[in-house]
């Protein structure tokens, strides 16, 4: 069994063939989904697709590309999202981008502030995403997590190993995409080889970064079997035992996810 731990399933890149979605990855053994939040303002879209599917989780939060439009969001306000709803089992994604800088960066700072003390103020783990951002975002998080410790995961990893290992000096976890597949990608693999195995995680980021062999198509849940595939063999491991360990991971992560879910699928 298969943990896709990061996607995104109310984008329209799904509109025409959902359930056909939904049945390919459970011919290929995803029984667990996260779908992420990148914009408040569209929870509930994403709580009807998990009222629908018991085994679809989400996430409310603000992506630092959308952190422009929520100058001034509070904590609050994604905490009262949170407590409201079974299904919402973490806060994010959230973080820095300094790659397209679509925000202003001391606007997605402040909104990344905001969302880390919604995590401090619920436990709900934090889903960060960071891109070429490094720096500032050990030091946010250092900043923050001095102040009160929370925990959570460096989703769709792609960094450099100094934010590796400050993340998992304070606990975090950290998820592997279909990035570690790609040609030019020896340095990511070669930290998730050191990575302690407690702390792994499998995602699609779907519909975004489909791996080889599928690089260039539309990523979707099923997908994850083939990162899974990609890190087993970069761990020394079988592919029945690194899905053990992901999903027992990403259900220890994400306490409010019950681990029964899967089971309905």
């Amino acid at each position: 069994m298969l943990v896709d731990s990061h996607c995104h399933l109310t984008y329209d890149d799904f509109a025409e063939d959902f359930d056909e979605m939904i049945a390919r990855a459970k011919e290929n053994g995803v029984t667990t989904m996260l779908n992420a939040g990148n914009n408040i303002g569209e929870i509930e879209t994403q709580l009807a697709l998990s009222e629908k599917y018991p085994f679809i989780y989400t996430a409310v939060g603000v992506h630092p590309h959308n952190a422009g439009e929520y100058d001034d969001i509070k904590a609050e306000d994604f905490i009262k999202q949170a407590e409201n709803h079974k299904k919402i089992v973490a806060i994010g994604e959230c973080g820095l981008d300094y790659y397209y800088d679509y925000s202003p960066k001391d606007v997605q700072i402040k909104v990344f502030k905001e969302q880390i003390k919604a995590a401090q103020g619920t436990g709900l783990p934090l889903i960060i995403h960071t891109r070429d951002a490094d720096e500032d975002t050990i030091s946010v998080l250092d900043e923050m997590y001095k102040q009160k410790p929370f925990t959570g995961e460096l989703h769709c990893f792609s960094s450099g190993k100094a934010l590796a290992d400050y993340a998992l000096s304070i606990g975090f976890y950290l998820s592997a995409s279909g990035i570690i597949t790609f040609n030019k990608s020896g340095d990511l693999r070669d930290i998730f080889a050191e990575v302690p195995e407690d702390r792994l995680l499998v995602e699609t980021d779907s519909p975004f970064l489909a791996p080889v062999p599928l690089r260039g198509r539309r990523n979707e849940p099923a997908f994850v079997l083939h990162t899974a595939e990609k890190l087993a063999q970069i761990r020394g491991l079988s592919l029945d035992k690194l899905a053990e360990i992901t999903s027992d991971n990403f259900f220890r992560l994400f306490r409010k996810a019950s681990d029964k879910g899967r089971y309905a699928f």
